[in-house]
């Protein structure tokens, strides 16, 4: 994927001006772009960025960038943005994906 086509999150922007940013050390504004940009990791396979960014109390200890490739992901769509407090924050997204030859599924 070249830095000018668009993200894979959805939003219309070019990757580099959208997750591609974070990809690459910058640091997401909001839960909403958060979930974007991990979304946007895993279309590329982006194990390092994923791990990086996994809460440390449920990060797995490695995560296979091969085992990330056998996926296909169709498309992702935030649902809902909720601010809790200064720390917290509610993302109801729903992404979909198919491994293989498999049926497509959804993430809610």
């Amino acid at each position: 994927m070249s830095p000018s086509e668009p993200c894979p999150c959805g939003s219309s922007k070019a990757y580099r001006d959208c997750c591609g940013r974070y990809h690459t050390g910058a640091v997401p504004a909001d839960a909403a772009a958060l979930m974007r940009s991990r979304y946007a990791a895993y279309v590329r396979a982006n194990a390092e960025y994923l791990l990086a960014s996994w809460h440390p109390t449920t990060r797995p200890s490695n995560l296979d960038a091969q085992s990330l490739a056998g996926v296909r992901w169709l498309g992702l769509s935030i649902k809902r943005h909720q601010i809790i407090d200064n720390d917290h924050a509610l993302v109801e997204f729903v992404a979909r994906s198919r491994v293989g030859g498999g049926s497509a599924q959804r993430l809610h």
